[in-house]
């Protein structure tokens, strides 16, 4: 039986309890056939000291919608996700609001996915680009 939208967004942000995604309040908003999108807040629990957002924030932000992508795109019955590399160039700061994460694959292989994540903030200004390279294990 094929799930809608609504079941599979609430499995993935059900999958977040009790998590990093849980703590930072990652939340999975929408899908498509090669795209998954996050948004998390921006406010004072993921600020520097200097009040704008931590890029280590946004990685995890980033690693979070891409394992989740290769998650979903990937039979998760049969295998698991890890991440093994992500890269992040941080172009803008930002201090309050959303910022989005969009997931995007360049290479859906068998074993090894690559895929591009672009954190937006509210309007659509480009935050961060991010790389992730992901690993598709079988389950034993």
């Amino acid at each position: 039986m094929q799930l809608n939208k609504k079941d599979v967004l609430e499995q993935l942000n059900k999958a977040c309890k009790n998590t990093l995604m849980e703590t930072l309040n990652i939340e999975m908003i929408d899908f498509g056939d090669d795209f998954l999108i996050a948004k998390m807040p921006v406010n004072s629990r993921v600020h520097q000291p200097d009040g704008v957002l931590h890029g280590g924030a946004t990685v995890a932000l980033a690693e979070s919608v891409g394992s989740f992508a290769s998650h979903i795109f990937n039979d998760p019955e049969k295998f698991f996700v890890r991440g093994i590399e992500i890269s992040a160039n941080h172009l803008k700061s930002i201090r309050e609001g959303y910022i989005f994460a969009n997931a995007t694959f360049l290479h859906k292989g068998r074993t090894t996915q690559l895929l591009d994540i672009r954190i937006t903030d509210e309007a659509d200004n480009l935050i961060s680009i991010c790389k992730l390279t992901t690993i598709a294990l079988p389950k034993k």
